[in-house]
């Protein structure tokens, strides 16, 4: 396994995120999600790992943190929902390579009157394992929480709490139909909270893997605000890039259109189709220069048929039969010059397909060479080997679900 080391880790994290300028608006839009990141940075600086008990109400998740603790610190009743909002406390396990463990108390998730859900929904998320406490069978939306966890990458542990209400047959047959329910390409602890066995599983697991969840966890965070605030400027850019190819398209179909001299050649088109690619590569942020702008056009000229025999072939054809119409004006008493109005908005309207295509397969080639250029938190994560598997298949989960999501086309223009 390559290692993990925090210190190195951090550093990435905390340049790219320093490299990343960010404009007013986006700094007021995400504001909330650049808080939670920069004090997920933090922990990881400070190598302060975050446990989170979560489950339905009434399972005993503030008793199976207490039970760790050693100690009454989290509140609990014989009412369920006494946990309305989110509780920590410090963790002091011995021979830790972290410097700190915070046991975060979660609401159930069934739960109704819960104090600021988006928070609560934030902190779940910042969590670097979960233990998903059950006292029972799985029932539909315990499963469907539990997917749903799973799909956003996080490191889940089924604790089963509140044994001493089940015989040994019926702990046993409870714990094999859980395992039935679960995914099956994905290895999930059961443990049993009872005794030592929880905090000695978690002592464990944190001693030998703690540093890495942590920093697993962060570049997760970090990519996924790169992706949302990706899509907000995509978003943007989307609109920016739509105007810029109506003006293109405009401008080509006016000047084909009014031409009656046929002034405006095909060269002159693939200068005007030229200087549209410039203008989309500055709006992704590209900045191309001629040359590199011409050369994606030709490429995608040849590429595209359609649009290749439309700049070419098609556009060539009308200017022939267009001379051709006013050098046999003077002989047919200006009769030959009916036809030049529409053989003209034809021209115009081929213009203005023809641009409109060449413009979103630009945009969508700009694009491309854009993201070369920047290193995503994601290349980090998808460089990571481990060589126990079994243990981190929460992030082939994350990479997976990402890159099938990982689709921007639809804020293209």
């Amino acid at each position: 396994m390559k290692q993990l080391k925090i210190s190195k880790n951090y550093l990435l994290l905390k340049n790219w995120w320093e490299s990343i300028d960010l404009t007013n608006y986006e700094k007021s839009f995400f504001n909330r999600e650049i808080i939670s990141f920069n004090q997920q940075l933090f922990r990881l600086k400070e190598k302060k790992i975050r446990i989170g008990a979560y489950g339905k109400s009434g399972v005993g998740k503030s008793s199976v943190l207490n039970s760790l603790l050693q100690a009454n610190i989290f509140k609990t009743n014989i009412i369920n929902g006494t946990t309305r909002e989110i509780k920590a406390e410090e963790w002091d396990i011995k021979d830790l390579t972290l410097n700190s463990v915070e046991l975060l108390d979660f609401p159930g998730f069934d739960f109704c009157d819960i104090k600021f859900p988006d928070k609560v929904y934030s902190c779940i998320n910042h969590s670097d394992i979960i233990l998903f406490i059950v006292s029972g069978d799985l029932n539909r939306n315990e499963l469907n929480e539990i997917i749903s966890l799973i799909k956003n990458g996080k490191k889940i542990i089924v604790t089963f709490n509140k044994i001493d209400l089940f015989n040994k047959n019926e702990l046993k047959e409870i714990i094999e139909s859980i395992k039935f329910k679960l995914p099956k390409d994905f290895n999930i602890p059961i443990i049993l909270n009872h005794g030592k066995n929880l905090k000695n599983y978690l002592s464990k697991i944190i001693n030998q893997h703690g540093e890495i969840f942590l920093t697993l966890n962060s570049l997760q965070l970090a990519d996924k605000l790169f992706l949302e605030i990706k899509e907000q400027r995509l978003k943007k850019r989307q609109k920016l890039a739509q105007s810029t190819i109506g003006k293109f398209s405009t401008i080509k179909a006016s000047t084909v259109a009014l031409n009656p001299f046929i002034l405006f050649d095909i060269a002159g088109s693939f200068a005007l189709d030229t200087a549209l690619i410039s203008e989309l590569s500055k709006i992704y942020g590209l900045n191309l220069k001629g040359e590199s702008a011409r050369k994606i056009f030709k490429n995608i000229s040849i590429n595209n048929l359609f649009l290749g025999a439309t700049q070419v072939g098609v556009n060539t054809s009308f200017n022939l039969v267009r001379k051709v119409i006013l050098l046999t004006a003077p002989f047919t008493n200006g009769l030959s010059l009916l036809p030049y109005g529409p053989i003209a908005i034809i021209q115009a309207a081929i213009a203005v397909h023809s641009t409109k295509i060449l413009g979103k397969l630009a945009a969508k080639e700009i694009f491309k060479k854009s993201k070369a250029s920047f290193i995503e938190p994601y290349i980090l994560l998808n460089n990571i080997n481990f060589n126990e598997p079994e243990i981190f298949k929460h992030i082939n989960i994350y990479l997976t679900k990402r890159n099938l999501n990982d689709n921007f086309v639809s804020f293209l223009p």
